[in-house]
């Protein structure tokens, strides 16, 4: 039995998320359904975490393990030749049996998209949040600080994240070891992302992050307010949810 990793990128804006879902397009579902015809047997594999519908990724890592022998070269050609142009995997390396996608990882990086331009290039639709009346970005970079280090972010939390019974694990705490808003590309100057690297997030924590420092962005909500937000550790003080076309899984390390 050989435990396979997996570098993937994907287009999420046709898909209901990476988990598979019954009568849903899902990137996990995609995969597996090839995976499984190249190895010639049931595949069941594990992501590095969950990306909600219509989020995207640039390096989400997988695993899977398999009794087939196909060399990784002619595994990764043969996925590439089946899946849709929609997902792509860049590497397909042999691993240590103790390896987890999930488990494994000691931190990840998302990027969030957007753009201020009064009209959006057509070709950024789909990947970019459109945010036109975004005036106050200064104001938003002034509230990185309160993000960075260890904190509860229960705030930015969507409901259902985590189950609240337990009494033991880390629960809302996560600690982000980077936090930035840098020029995205040349050919878009109105066009930023925001980053956040951290030992892990809670499900929709980038999107409603994101959607809470584009209430400061447009003036709704002063940078104060914005601290008590993070102070407060409860989802309904902080902003709405920012859309999904904007967000990237960016990458994931491990040891």
């Amino acid at each position: 039995m050989r435990t396979v990793k997996l570098l993937i990128s994907f287009d999420g804006c046709h898909y209901a998320g990476w988990q598979r879902q019954k009568n849903q397009a899902t990137i996990q579902g995609a995969l597996e359904d090839v995976l499984s015809q190249v190895c010639n047997e049931s595949i069941t594999l594990h992501g590095a975490g969950r990306t909600d519908a219509g989020v995207h990724a640039h390096g989400m890592v997988a695993h899977f393990q398999t009794t087939s022998l196909i060399s990784g070269y002619k595994l990764l050609r043969g996925l590439n030749s089946l899946l849709s142009s929609t997902i792509r995997v860049h590497a397909a390396d042999d691993v240590p049996a103790s390896f987890h996608a999930r488990k494994s990882a000691i931190s990840k990086q998302y990027w969030y998209f957007f753009s201020c331009a009064e009209v959006l290039a057509a070709t950024r639709i789909p990947l970019v949040a459109h945010l036109p009346k975004l005036k106050y970005l200064e104001r938003m970079r002034e509230c990185l600080p309160f993000l960075l280090g260890t904190h509860n972010f229960a705030s930015f939390e969507a409901v259902g994240s985590r189950d609240l019974s337990r009494t033991t694990g880390r629960g809302a705490e996560r600690t982000l070891t980077k936090v930035a808003i840098e020029a995205s590309d040349p050919q878009f100057p109105e066009e930023y992302k925001l980053i956040l690297h951290g030992d892990g997030f809670l499900r929709k924590m980038v999107r409603n992050i994101a959607g809470t420092l584009f209430e400061v962005g447009v003036g709704r909500m002063s940078v104060a307010e914005f601290t008590r937000v993070v102070l407060a550790e409860d989802r309904t003080f902080a902003g709405p949810t920012a859309p999904a076309c904007g967000l990237f899984l960016h990458r994931v390390e491990y040891a």
